[in-house]
């Protein structure tokens, strides 16, 4: 096995057998990586990566865990060699370690602290989409993800907002790629004033995570969980599975669809 030039793939090579006989082949593998997430200089928790958005991952894992609250509280994000990601945030200093709640997650991103499940969901953000625009807007989150049609291994998210893509990020974990797009508004690179689509299935702690930044329209590529349809109905969000260009289904307030 050879790293290539990207730092997220390898080349390897495999065997591939059919029943005409065995050839040489080569497939290439998505990197992914242990990365511990620092607050203040203080270890909050670790995860397996994909090597894109680092810094919008440290900001939006720390959102999940309940310990940064909002845009405009984090000064600086650095990604270190060592596998660290220190986020520095004016955050109270209470890091206690929060109760948790352990969901259906991969890449290690899969839990949400309790009091971000049963508190106050504020009110979000208003926006609505035009029929077609959501076409375009899934053609270009498909379109951009260049890793997943090389390694059909890792999961996209995008972000939609005034008529064109905000920001993209790709993650093996689809947990990880939302957390990179809610660290991307913590960091005031993106406006949640706008839709979110990912190629993963909605579960409720990525649902609550776009609930809890003001995102007000979730979109997938396939299903949802009875929780994470409940967490969006009780957020007033508009949620649509089983998204492609001509057909949506809307599972929640489908007035934010126009068109």
């Amino acid at each position: 096995m050879k790293r290539v030039e990207n730092t997220t793939l390898y080349h390897h090579d495999t065997v591939l057998v059919t029943a005409k006989g065995r050839e040489r082949a080569q497939e290439l593998l998505a990197v992914e990586k242990p990365y511990r997430v620092a607050l203040n200089d203080n270890e909050i928790g670790s995860s397996m990566v994909l090597e894109t958005g680092l810094e919008e991952f440290g900001a939006g894992f720390l959102f999940g865990q309940g310990y940064i609250e909002e845009p405009g509280q984090v000064r600086e994000v650095l990604v270190c060699p060592d596998g660290r990601i220190s986020v520095h945030a004016d955050v109270e200093e209470d890091l206690e370690p929060r109760e948790v709640i352990i969901t259906s997650g991969c890449g290690g991103t899969g839990k949400i602290s309790r009091e971000m499940l049963e508190g106050k969901i504020e009110p979000l953000q208003e926006y609505s989409m035009a029929f077609a625009e959501i076409g375009e807007f899934i053609r270009r989150v498909l379109h951009e993800s260049d890793l997943g049609q090389k390694t059909h291994c890792v999961h996209g998210c995008g972000l939609w907002s005034d008529g064109g893509l905000q920001v993209f990020f790709e993650d093996i974990g689809r947990h990880n790629a939302v957390d990179k797009v809610v660290g991307s508004i913590l960091l005031g690179r993106a406006n949640p004033r706008g839709a979110v689509y990912t190629t993963g299935r909605l579960t409720s702690d990525m649902v609550l995570k776009c609930a809890r930044i003001g995102i007000p329209i979730v979109m997938s590529r396939t299903s949802a969980s009875s929780l994470a349809l409940a967490i969006a109905r009780r957020a007033g969000m508009t949620m649509v599975c089983y998204a492609r260009p001509g057909r949506l289904n809307v599972y929640n307030a489908p007035e934010r669809i126009i068109g």
